[in-house]
């Protein structure tokens, strides 16, 4: 470069620099200044010699950082300087932490650690590695907050001048950022950046499909600007005649969403109906907010009729992101329907700058919408039952779930997410209240655990010493940290049962010679196809491995010779991590609705389902069921068209499938003869009682009994130990 290049560029770095104190969303002290012009520095000479891959110098990039996080976001001077440090420690090795903790401070270097330590996540392709290193990113979200949301300033901006790199990088850097950093984003409270990160996202993902949108958005702008002034215009006379000090502003809805509306709804650009709202932001003082938005909310309404069922009231409840404000969406001119917000402008700020505003206007000491979610994101994050994939894709669900709001018996009020039933409700409550969960009352009537509750509903949990989880419950849990107790606490019971098998199995191989080692172990696994010795034992515990498959065990050993023969042809399998503690699913079966029936089926060829897939059945003409898989391309025709012929369909593990099976019993009543049955089916530890009924006719006894096992061998031992029962003469399966 020439001298005058490099003069262009040092008064270009001055400018940016003077823009970044200009533009802070907080007041900054004389120190704070300070502060800040020491990072730069520090920022500058550190990454001197780095140039970016558009060719311009490194530091322009940890300067826009900053002013993203000083202006968009509007966080202070701590935050601004580590984020203008947030590349130091990892791109020179003469920075360490330790000499910006002696320069900076604590807080700056903690933060600075944070950052360095997710950018220093291996940038592997493999799900699983990217998985665990989303895992590891947000577990720096219980050391700083600040860490994560300067994060996601750091990608924004990288987002913003993603042009100069190669396609392959730009696709995988927008997934990411559609994956994980749009929904981050979106539950700290920052809207904005949330709809700019998705609109980016699409950009590199689709660009057809964004650019398409994008022109469209920009050709029917003018239309769209004449038809809010109409819209405006009409409310504005009513609104002056109370004297409030207000502005209106129309906005489009993002690309992003409007792409995702055209998804759901099945419709092309124009029939979208609402791709623009208009936001009322309005002064006020904090004690008449509320008073001041309902006003608001009548005047509107006084000129355009409301669509009930679209009223959004977050002003009485406001979100766990602590977003305020009231939605309505009205029929405007020309019968088009109008998203209406109403927000004060502080309700407007926590929109706009999320965790920021909330601290700046934070009344007394009430407890943090935001504090709360981590508090609660740290119990996913820390209960490492689930494996990195599940978890992250758990963690999603809960960052962008919609929220309803329910009551305790005591007319407590806790948010869930949307679709949340008893049992996460249980769960909510205490880990303890929702393990003993034995059914639950709503608005004081009985209904199944699986109920979906709804916004107002008032919940109470009935609970029971002697109920333990069973696999049913993961089918009616929705939230993480349901699912994450109801899986360990399976995973605690699958292991009791696994240790009972392992005796069971030694015993049986001692009756054919065999002894129980890490040998036979081995042979055992492969031969049952299993993964690990855990599956072994379990499976001999529940009684899915049964003598005569450990007899054909026994005699595929015993043919020594032949053996020796096949395995010179057939290389040996080597089996893996079989110590594992772990109980995998073999999914290998098939079944088919709430009753989960095995049925006869293809699979399609329009996506190719693997066992483990999410899959739902579609009844064809003439093919029978075909096997779809939730995402196929297809699917979306077929579930709007033809819901009629769609079936759930899920893979399930054969070994622990469930079946319903009936017994009758006769003999000679005598006292106390239905306590002994009970008794007996109960104490049976894999068999779950469905209905009973029996009748005495002239001291003949004779009864029905539905029972839900595993497989047949526990149904032999329930009746083997029925017909044990004094008075008892015949016990047969029906």
């Amino acid at each position: 470069m020439t001298e005058v290049d490099i003069e262009k560029e040092n008064a270009a770095i001055a400018k940016a620099y003077k823009q970044l104190l200009k533009v802070s969303y907080q007041t900054l002290s004389i120190d704070d200044k300070k502060l800040i012009r020491k990072a730069f520095d520090m920022a500058v000479e550190a990454h001197k010699d780095q140039r970016r891959k558009s060719g311009e110098a490194y530091i322009f990039h940890p300067i826009a950082v900053a002013k993203i996080v000083a202006q968009e976001i509007g966080l202070d001077a701590t935050c601004i300087a580590a984020a203008l440090l947030h590349d130091v420690v990892e791109d020179n090795p003469d920075y360490t932490l330790n000499y910006i903790e002696q320069t900076f401070g604590k807080t700056v270097s903690r933060i600075v650690d944070g950052l360095t330590k997710i950018s220093s996540l291996s940038k592997e392709t493999d799900v699983s590695t990217q998985a665990e290193n989303f895992r590891k990113m947000l577990l720096t979200l219980n050391d700083d907050v600040r860490v994560i949301i300067i994060k996601i300033a750091d990608r924004l901006h990288n987002m913003q001048t993603m042009d100069s790199m190669r396609a392959d990088k730009q696709e995988k850097i927008a997934s990411e950022t559609l994956y994980i950093y749009a929904p981050l984003a979106h539950r700290i409270g920052l809207y904005n950046i949330k709809s700019e990160l998705e609109d980016l996202g699409l950009k590199y993902t689709e660009p057809e499909v964004y650019h398409e949108i994008h022109n469209k958005i920009k050709e029917s702008k003018e239309e769209q600007d004449i038809y809010i002034k109409a819209f405006s215009q009409v409310i504005v006379d009513s609104l002056d005649k109370e004297g409030l000090s207000y502005t209106i502003k129309g906005r489009p809805k993002s690309i992003y969403s409007i792409r995702r509306k055209m998804l759901k709804q099945g419709v092309s650009f124009d029939e979208v109906y609402d791709k623009f709202a208009v936001r009322i932001i309005y002064k006020s003082d904090f004690a008449n907010e509320k008073f001041l938005a309902w006003k608001i909310y009548s005047i509107v309404t006084d000129h355009f009729i409301p669509n009930p069922i679209r009223l959004r009231d977050w002003i009485s409840s406001p979100k766990s992101t602590g977003y305020e404000a009231l939605h309505i969406t009205v029929m405007g001119p020309k019968g088009r329907w109008v998203e209406v917000q109403i927000r004060s402008e502080r309700m407007n700020e926590i929109a706009e700058k999320g965790y920021a505003a909330h601290y700046k206007y934070k009344q007394g000491n009430a407890e943090d919408a935001l504090d709360t979610w981590i508090d609660k994101l740290q119990e996913a994050l820390e209960s490492n039952e689930t494996n990195a994939v599940d978890f992250v894709e758990q963690f999603k669900l809960n960052l962008y779930s919609k929220e309803i709001y329910v009551f305790s018996p005591k007319g407590d009020l806790k948010s869930l997410p949307k679709g949340a039933t008893p049992l996460d409700f249980a769960f909510s409550i205490h880990t303890e209240i929702g393990m003993k969960t034995r059914g639950a009352k709503v608005n004081g009537k009985l209904v199944p655990l699986s109920h979906e509750l709804q916004s107002g509903d008032q919940v109470e949990i009935l609970t029971s010493e002697n109920i333990r989880p069973n696999s049913n419950w993961l089918d009616y849990a929705t939230t993480a940290r349901a699912r994450g107790k109801i899986k360990s606490s399976l995973k605690d019971e699958k292991k009791v049962v696994a240790e009972e098998g392992k005796e069971i199995l030694r015993r049986k191989l001692k009756q054919l010679k065999i002894a129980l080692d890490e040998k036979s172990i081995n042979e055992m696994v492969v031969f049952f196809k299993l993964k690990t010795s855990l599956d072994l034992f379990y499976r001999v515990g529940i009684g899915s491995i049964d003598n005569p498959m450990l007899k054909d065990f026994a005699s595929s050993r015993s043919n020594a010779f032949m053996s020796y023969i096949k395995s010179k042809i057939r290389k040996p399998t080597v089996v893996q991590n079989i110590d594992k503690d772990e109980i995998t699913a073999k999914y290998d079966s098939l079944v088919f609705g709430k009753e989960e029936e095995k049925l006869d089926y293809k699979l399609s060829a329009c996506c190719n389902p693997i066992p483990g897939d999410e899959v739902f059945g579609f009844l064809t003409i003439n093919e029978g069921i075909k096997i779809h898989k939730k995402n196929c391309p297809n699917a979306l025709s077929l579930q709007s068209n033809y819901a009629y012929r769609i079936m759930q369909a899920k893979w399930i593990d054969s070994s622990q499938q469930e079946f319903a099976a009936q017994i009758t019993l006769s003999g000679i009543d005598n006292m106390g003869l239905v306590n002994n049955i009970t008794k007996v089916i109960s104490s049976n530890m894999h068999v779950n009682m469905k209905s009973i009924s029996f009748q005495s006719d002239d001291g003949i006894f004779s009864g029905k009994i539905n029972v839900i096992v595993k497989n047949s061998t526990m149904l032999k031992k329930l009746m083997e130990n029925l017909k044990k029962i004094n008075g008892i003469d015949k016990v047969s399966r029906v």
